[in-house]
């Protein structure tokens, strides 16, 4: 398992040009890939650490598949943009002119990067967090595509392939027992699935833009005179903006933890807040708002979330239950509300 020294974090912080001495430090966040192959050599780390000067800074140790140190000084690049354009963003520093360079630590190579400790850490999305958020993420977009600012790395929320939230494709490996099941529902299915995609599709072709690519409760601080502010520029890439908007407004409003008080109508309650402090500074366009129904009941229909309750129905070849859950696939795939602004 990797880990680090008082030393080591010594050594790269005077690289990082900080010669304070290392009161003690702690893990942030740790991906455990030893746990699926002993014998693994990638590294997800993030430590918190305390300096004798009162300050306190993040170092964030990386080695994972198609992460180059190229990739991370782009992302890098694009928060520290943002933060210079006024968004509230943690300070980063550079080491020979660069924010991330390679180490070898205890037999690992990695990616490191070091920046400013912020408290404030969101942990619950109230209605007035999500607005504030949609308004956040609707100033990044603007200054991303005034910029025509770039950061070549794929992102998780793309719906036109491959993405975080939904798969019709994992639905479709299970084909031959849903058409055993249920063969003209299953059709029905795959029909309208097709029909939204080409709904979804008319933005295919737009430029795009660096998005942060996960704004989420733990990568939201708010500051002391309320302002939202973003960190871990992780899954930073590029995106169709308005895909981004959606589909950032609805893992928002569907993901995260909210004040009891809106138990049972918190997705309504989070996304319309959401994507009106987003409308409010980037105004979504009439074909945007018309097509937002379309990619709703997409994402809601092969929600990722729920996959594993039709898998195991398949898997214990509970007819019923596939049954039960092919009808309510099709409900949402149906179910295409309006954009509420």
């Amino acid at each position: 398992m990797f880990t680090v020294t008082k030393e080591d974090i010594s050594l790269i912080l005077n690289d990082f040009g900080i010669f304070s001495d290392v009161i003690t430090f702690s893990e942030l966040q740790r991906y455990d890939y030893e746990k699926n192959n002993p014998a693994s050599k990638e590294v997800r780390l993030i430590i918190k650490v305390d300096l004798n000067n009162g300050q306190s800074v993040v170092v964030r140790f990386k080695n994972e598949l198609d992460v180059t140190l190229e990739v991370v000084n782009a992302q890098s690049r694009f928060a520290k943009f943002l933060a210079d354009n006024g968004i509230k963003t943690p300070a980063l520093f550079m080491a020979n002119h660069e924010y991330a360079r390679w180490y070898s630590i205890n037999g690992y190579d990695v990616i490191v990067t070091v920046e400013a400790f912020v408290t404030g850490e969101i942990h619950v999305v109230t209605e007035e967090i999500a607005e504030k958020t949609g308004r956040l993420l609707a100033q990044m977009h603007n200054i991303a595509e005034a910029a025509a600012f770039h950061v070549q790395n794929g992102v998780l929320f793309d719906p036109l392939s491959e993405n975080d939230l939904f798969s019709f494709q994992n639905f479709q490996k299970q084909k031959d027992f849903m058409l055993s099941v249920d063969e003209p529902l299953y059709k029905d299915i795959a029909k309208e699935y097709d029909s939204l995609f080409q709904e979804i599709c008319v933005f295919e072709n737009e430029p795009r833009y660096a998005v942060q690519g996960d704004i989420s409760d733990c990568n939201l601080y708010q500051t002391a005179d309320g302002e939202v502010g973003i960190f871990d520029f992780n899954r930073c890439g590029d995106n169709v903006l308005y895909y981004d908007a959606v589909m950032q407004a609805i893992f928002e409003a569907r993901l995260m933890d909210y004040p009891k008080e809106i138990d049972g109508k918190q997705e309504s309650v989070i996304l319309s807040a959401f994507l009106r402090g987003y409308h409010r500074e980037r105004p979504f366009t009439d074909k945007q708002k018309e097509v937002f129904p379309y990619l709703y009941a997409m994402i809601s229909a092969f929600w990722l979330f729920d996959e594993d309750s039709l898998c195991y129905a398949i898997e214990s070849e509970d007819t019923e239950a596939a049954h039960q859950w092919m009808k309510e696939i099709y409900r949402r795939i149906v179910f295409r509300p309006e954009m509420t602004l």
